[in-house]
Parts: C-alpha cells; structure tokens; sequence
C-alpha cells in the first residue's frame, strides 16, 4: 500500500477551497430566504385571524393577501430546495476532489458535473427568490390601494 504523506493533500485542499466558498455565499442566501419564509408565515397566521371576523370588502382584500402569502411561501421553499441542493452538491464535489486524489483516479467529467450542477440550483434558486420580491411587491401594491381607497372615503 502506498503511503500518503499529508503534504501531498495541500494541492487537493488548495482545490476544494472553490466549493467551500461556494457554500459561504449558499448559506448566506439561505439565511435570507428562511427569514423571509418565517415573515410570510407569521403574516399569514395573522391574516387568517383577521379574516375570521372580516366580512364584504375587508373579507375579501384579505383573502387576496392570503393567496399572494400562499404563491410566495410555495416560490420561497422552492428556492430553499434548490439553494440547499446546490450546498448539498457542493459538499458532495468536496468528497470527489478528495476521492480523486486519494484514487488516483481522474473524475473530471464528474467534478465538472457536480460543480455546474450545483452552480445551475444557485441560479435557479436566486431566480425563485426574484420571483419572491415580486410578488411581494404585488401583496405591497394591494395595501397602498386600499390606503388610498380609505382616505379618498366610501363613493
């Protein structure tokens, strides 16, 4: 068997610092898109109290509100499930950089593979999270009309 000297493992860590970054950034996005997931579901939670004792009008501005709460809560666990699934590939090329060097094997096909992979999961999760900020916006441009609607008073 042939002796591994850990000085030999340098190039190979050198090489497996690309995805540990990547996890970096991954987890801060992450952070942001579960923050979000809790605001949408404690505003939901207060909605649904609220459309208890709503009737007529006010009824159903919030049922409006509860079904955008709904497409971003449906929008912001997508980009959760790719956001996680591109750190779980991350950490999957790690384990195959190490498996390369210490099998001598060349697994370039793989590595490129796995790295594009989970770059392709970040955009699209990024691209659920954009999604998200615009339908927010649309949730956001219900209440400013129904500000104007009470001030302007019943026609």
């Amino acid at each position: 068997m042939e002796t591994v000297l850990p000085s030999s493992f340098l190039p190979v860590i050198q090489l497996s610092i690309t995805p540990v970054i990547l996890l970096s950034g991954v987890s801060g996005l992450l952070i942001t898109l579960t923050n979000r997931l809790g605001r949408i579901v404690d505003r939901t939670r207060a909605l649904a109290r609220e459309s208890q004792g709503a009737a007529g009008a006010a009824r159903e501005h919030i049922e409006r509100q509860l079904e955008i709460m709904w497409q971003r809560a449906k929008l912001l666990r997508l980009a959760v499930t790719l956001a996680g699934s591109s750190m779980l590939l991350s950490c999957v090329l790690v384990v195959v950089i190490f498996l390369d060097a210490i099998m001598h094997r060349e697994f370039a096909l793989e590595l490129v593979t796995v790295f594009i992979s989970s770059v392709l999961l970040l955009i699209a999760a990024l691209a659920a999270f954009l999604r998200d900020l615009h339908v927010s916006l649309r949730a956001l441009r219900l209440e400013v009309e129904r500000a104007r609607s009470a001030q302007r008073g019943p026609s």
